[in-house]
């Protein structure tokens, strides 16, 4: 197994590559942000280990633009920002885990064990059905490249339905996922949202399956 490792701490790169080297894997380290990008998009790695402060692009960034380009490289986060908002951006930019300065090495194996095994999936950051996108890390949708303004009910009806891209999903799927349990939810609820919905995204992309829910098409 082939991994790249992204840190700008000197001591802790060669740290972290004696010890993988030690545990039987091939390692390469970059010191920047663009240095490690440049090696992440020329392939041939079986996961990376991405610092998020790094100088001239940060970890967040890197990520963010190999999975703009489509690229589904195991990305494991390592950093000293342990807020849980700060965790929340990595994994939202498309990081597959998060790890918190200081770290157990221990633990850091074992997570990076488990990324192995799971692969390279695809798993866009910006989700999209024909021309209509989502960024769940900016929490921006646009349609034709124009920005949407949604509610956060409107915004969490559409994410629900945008991760089920062709599928019939029925009401209540959608009021167990999108409406808080603790909350008496009308049973026209989603009815109603549907047709907010509609009116911003336009009303052909979401489709309803009599008897059964709904749908959303990447109908322009």
């Amino acid at each position: 197994m082939r991994l790249l490792v992204v840190e700008d701490e000197a001591r802790l790169a060669a740290a972290l590559q004696r010890g993988l080297q030690a545990e039987g894997f091939a390692v390469d380290v970059a010191g920047t942000g663009p240095a490690g990008l440049d090696a992440a998009r020329g392939g041939g790695y079986d996961a990376m280990i991405l610092d998020v402060m790094l100088p001239g692009l940060s970890g967040y960034e890197v990520v963010r633009r190999l999975r703009a380009e489509q690229q589904w490289l195991p990305v494991l986060m390592l950093s000293a920002k342990d807020g849980e908002y700060d965790q929340a951006d990595g994994l939202d930019c498309g990081a597959d885990d998060y790890l918190t300065k200081p770290f157990s090495y221990v633990v850091l194996l074992a997570r990076l064990r488990a990324l192995l095994r799971r692969g390279a999936p695809e798993r866009p950051a910006v989700l999209t059905v024909g021309d209509l996108s989502l960024d769940p890390a900016r929490r921006q949708v646009t349609r034709a490249d124009v920005e949407v303004a949604l509610t956060a009910r409107e915004y969490a009806l559409l994410e629900y339905l945008i991760r089920r891209p062709g599928e019939v999903v029925s009401k209540i799927e959608l009021l167990d996922h999108v409406w808080d349990d603790s909350l008496e939810t009308a049973p026209n609820a989603v009815e109603v949202y549907v047709g907010y919905l509609r009116r911003k995204i336009g009303r052909d992309r979401l489709e309803t399956v009599r008897g059964a829910g709904y749908r959303l098409t990447p109908r322009v």
